[in-house]
């Protein structure tokens, strides 16, 4: 699709309202950013019974709401026929985790049933993300917003129960895989805020009885990320990964990037020989293939004949291998999408035991272990204890390099640590994995990252929207935050300051708030080459982290520590 009717037909589809853009050269002005940031939260709020709700650009079809198969239509939703045009449907049986339901079984791609209002991140992303709810959740709490965001907490509640996990996003084609996982952040920025609910005795009631369920859903929810496919081979740590095969369904509306990735292993042959992770990403394969083709595609590349993604995923003679649409999908699971950081395109993202992820199941088993205790369960508590242990002894082992003095992917396949320095060395001092020594020494390679307007995600130019020169706001909150927790909040200041300037510069110049930023230039020039290559206007995250910085910018000054 042309990229600029693409945009207008995205922003239409959401009815996001640009505001006012300043004057050409006019001077960042943080009070314009911020009266744009309290009124944006009404502008993203989405929900089952908003027709807005339902438009989805990534994929071509039919508007369908789904339920969940044990449950029955609710009058608002039956109502939504007429006011939207849209189908209610039902899923064809219930989900007890993910990948019980494939998205191919579904006869059309649709949105997945929520009982409470959201907030989407804007324009493509039309859907409650995963991850992205936590930033935005923050930003919710900032703002005073409680209601809305534990409704959002209540909806993670509702996928758990009734779509088996917390979902990438409420899209069927999201069935099979989750997102980094915030939950129990999530439940305790609800229940320590004391606005969440009423300072009575049956206010207190009720908070309790809410976090007895919430404790016992996060349970289930944790026990996806240890399903024999999210084990990290026999290192005790977890990996990403997504339960479907071949090209995911919502990049059809990018009808090049896979032939994109083809076009450039084609052009860098090294790199699938020697790069981590690149060899096997590529087969020979027809563009048009007959059908005994067809058939040995679908076990060595992916299904012509049921994927139109697939079908188009083809260039110079060549297709995609079976492996490569694997780390593919679990590279999206990941949240990353894409970077070079797990081979080239990231598709060995499933070979690696990550930083990222086994930081965020570090801090969830201790989340667990300090809610159990809340809820007067020392038997639990203990065992979570013993969890985050165990965890925390495997990322020791695995994933701190003491000579390098960072914390590394681990390739647990080749069983060899990644040399890509990647922002997310910085995820143990956020999670609490870190010791004194090692926060210090992560520290010390603050350089390797910071840039004039943030925090980049790596050292490594690409062309890819998650690696240099880009910056990001999950990544530059975790690690602002780290630094704050663990004592060096001076430098924890100086990246909020810088950050925060960069989205107001990128204000200034065009009354917008952006999902990603040029933390080298301090703007929001971005020039992706390849996949999600629109830097999306909204935007849900940036907004949640730009308040929560100029928290930590007001915070007193501590003795410099280091």
């Amino acid at each position: 699709m042309n990229l600029i009717r693409f945009s207008v037909l995205a922003l239409a589809a959401i009815h996001i309202p640009l505001a006012q853009a300043q004057d050409a050269g006019a001077p960042p002005n943080p009070a314009a950013t911020l009266q744009y940031i309290h009124s944006a939260w009404d502008t993203l709020t989405r929900s089952a019974t908003d027709c807005h709700s339902l438009a989805d650009v990534k994929v071509s079809a039919s508007q369908v709401l789904y339920l969940p198969a044990e449950m029955t239509a609710p009058p608002e939703v039956a109502a939504l026929e007429q006011k939207c045009s849209v189908k209610a449907a039902s899923l064809p049986r219930r989900i007890e985790k993910i990948g019980d339901v494939r998205p191919e079984e579904l006869p059309a791609a649709g949105l997945l049933y929520l009982p409470n209002p959201y907030v989407v991140p804007g324009g493509r992303f039309n859907e409650m993300y995963g991850w992205d709810s936590y930033f935005i959740l923050l930003g919710l709490e900032a703002d005073h917003r409680e209601a809305l965001a534990k409704g959002i907490v209540d909806n993670f509640l509702f996928e758990i129960e009734h779509y088996g996990a917390v979902l990438n996003a409420n899209r069927t084609y999201y069935l099979t895989r989750s997102q980094p996982p915030f939950l129990t952040s999530m439940i305790r920025a609800v229940v320590e805020d004391p606005a969440s609910f009423p300072a009575t005795p049956a206010g207190r009631a009720e908070a309790r009885a809410w976090l007895a369920r919430a404790f016992s859903l996060a349970e289930k929810d944790y026990s996806t990320w240890t399903r024999p496919e999210h084990k990290a081979g026999m290192t005790g740590l977890a990996r990403y990964f997504d339960y479907g095969t071949g090209p995911v369904p919502e990049m059809a509306d990018d009808s090049t990037y896979y032939p994109d990735v083809i076009r450039w292993l084609v052009a860098h042959p090294p790199a699938t020989k020697s790069k981590e992770g690149g060899e096997g990403f590529l087969i020979k394969g027809s563009e048009h293939p007959d059908a005994v083709e067809a058939a040995r595609l679908k076990q060595t590349s992916c299904d012509v004949r049921a994927s139109v993604v697939c079908m188009r995923a083809w260039a110079t003679g060549y297709r995609l291998s079976r492996d490569f649409y694997l780390g593919d999908r679990a590279m999206r699971e990941s949240g990353f999408d894409p970077s070079f950081r797990f081979g080239p395109f990231s598709g060995a993202t499933h070979h690696y035991a990550p930083v990222c992820l086994n930081s965020l199941l570090y801090r969830y088993e201790r989340d667990m272990q300090h809610l159990a205790l809340l809820l007067g369960k020392p038997t639990d508590a203990l065992r979570w204890q013993h969890r985050a242990a165990a965890r925390n002894a495997a990322i020791q082992r695995y994933l701190w390099q003491a000579k390098e003095g960072v914390f590394a992917d681990f390739d647990f396949v080749r069983h060899k640590s990644s040399s890509y320095a990647y922002v997310t060395s910085l995820f143990p001092l956020w999670a609490g994995v870190s010791t004194r020594e090692q926060a210090s020494r992560v520290v010390a390679k603050l350089n390797l990252f910071e840039r004039p307007g943030g925090l980049s995600m790596s050292t490594n130019e690409s062309g890819m929207q998650w690696d240099e020169p880009y910056g990001w706001a999950p990544t530059n909150w975790i690690a602002v935050a780290g630094l704050d927790a663990s004592g060096f909040r001076g430098d924890a200041q100086r990246i909020a300051g810088k950050f925060n300037s960069t989205l107001d510069t990128g204000f200034a110049a065009d009354g917008t708030i952006r999902e990603k930023y040029n933390v080298v230039s301090g703007n929001a020039n971005v020039h992706v080459s390849a996949g999600y290559i629109e830097n999306v206007i909204g935007f849900g995250w940036t907004n949640g982290v730009y308040l929560k910085m100029k928290q930590v910018m007001a915070e007193p000054a501590i003795a410099a520590t280091r």
